[in-house]
């Protein structure tokens, strides 16, 4: 029986470098022929790409006439410095925005807000839904937030969020399609209706990975573990098999769940994103490829 195939979007994060501009770019033209529903183009930890951000969601839309939406936080700004980058997309012909608490910066151990700025990402997602004129996106975590409080803090956090205005969410990355399943049956049961995006990351290298789930919470099962160390006793393309065949096999479960939508997280590089795709039924459309 062949699976529907889903509607996608991809995650990209701003060049520091003349080399990641052009690796930005390539990805960005490798993956538009997939006729994404967004693309989202992330901030640095502590607001520190703000302007290089900016630069790159305009030159995303402009180029390749993608929707994108454009990461915001509230770290280190006040209120109407970040209202003003909101003004600044909406006049580049910006509609989308994903609103996030944000990361703390460098050499701080949490996020302190900004004395004249937004304590949280509730307060931001009720400026910009006053507006009317976004489409906002945010944050979830189907395991706790490293910041969580309790078990129910996460849920409780989505719901806060989504009642101040923002339209969908895109969670954490997870290993198991099951780890999702459990988070969106505790979301509708909390009376969250609004559609939750699986993020999904295909392992482009497992150390930076593990270091990765390290950082946000994301636990790693013991079988992904020993299929990647397995994998690298047999080399580099042995590797990069199983992270496709693995990736496939969590998208394909999840969508066999119900879910119809998948956003990847491409760390600037479309080739697995690309494999995924291609297995997953999504066809690059002709028009845009060409």
């Amino acid at each position: 029986m062949s699976r529907p195939a889903p509607q996608i979007s991809f995650e990209f994060f701003p060049p520091k470098t003349l080399d990641a501009s052009f690796r930005l770019w390539e990805t960005a033209r490798a993956l538009a022929p997939f006729a994404p529903d967004f693309v989202s183009v992330t901030y640095g930890a502590g607001g520190t790409t703000r302007k290089l951000t900016h630069e790159a969601v305009t030159t995303i839309n402009r180029q390749f006439g993608l929707n994108v939406a454009a990461h915001l936080t509230c770290v280190e700004a006040t209120r109407a410095e970040t209202m003003e980058i909101v003004d600044a997309y909406a006049e580049a012909g910006i509609r989308e925005i994903v609103a996030l608490r944000g990361d703390a910066p460098k050499g701080a151990e949490r996020f302190t807000p900004h004395e004249d700025g937004f304590a949280s990402s509730v307060e931001l997602i009720e400026a910009i839904a006053a507006r009317g004129d976004m489409t906002i996106r945010v944050g979830a975590y189907p395991e706790p937030h490293p910041d969580s409080t309790g078990d129910d803090a996460d849920i409780d956090w989505l719901k806060r969020k989504i009642d101040a205005g923002a339209d969908s969410a895109i969670t954490q990355f997870f290993f198991e399609a099951d780890t999702f399943f459990r988070f969106r049956d505790r979301c509708a049961a909390a009376g969250i209706d609004a559609p939750i995006i699986p993020g999904i990351l295909p392992v482009q290298s497992w150390s930076g990975t593990k270091r990765f789930a390290a950082t946000c919470n994301t636990s790693v099962p013991d079988w992904a573990h020993e299929a990647f160390d397995l994998a690298a006793t047999d080399g580099p393309e042995a590797e990069r098999a199983l992270a496709a065949r693995l990736c496939t096999d969590l998208c394909e479960a999840l969508i066999d769940g119900g879910v119809d939508r998948l956003h990847f997280y491409t760390l600037n590089r479309p080739e697995l994103v690309q494999e995924v795709c291609l297995a997953l039924g999504v066809r690059p459309t002709a028009g845009i490829a060409a």
